[in-house]
């Protein structure tokens, strides 16, 4: 069972100031490439998985965005972590029709 759930906002900054959309959009696509279970929200995108794996692919997701362009990033994360276990979907089932 995982044992850690990772929300990360990823913030780049842009050469030229454009719109940070391509380069989120690259940064979730390493998130897509890793296998685990996750959700874009409007705001953010939460990770479901070994917290070491989830550390792993944020190291990897700022490299990606740098690599694709950006001048600096600024990584907001959230980190919910039980040895026992933790789920998204245990965390929100009430909230689902």
């Amino acid at each position: 069972m995982p044992n850690a759930l990772l929300s990360i906002q990823i913030i780049p900054k842009t050469p030229n100031g454009e719109d940070v959309i391509p380069y989120v959009d690259r940064a979730i696509e390493v998130i897509q490439a890793s296998g685990v279970k996750y959700q874009v929200n409007p705001l953010e995108t939460t990770m479901e998985g070994d917290l070491d794996e989830l550390l792993a692919i944020v190291k990897k997701m700022n490299e990606a965005v740098i690599e694709f362009g950006s001048t600096g990033i600024i990584s907001q994360i959230k980190i919910s972590y039980n040895p026992q276990g933790v789920s998204m979907d245990k965390l929100t089932a009430k909230y689902r029709p």
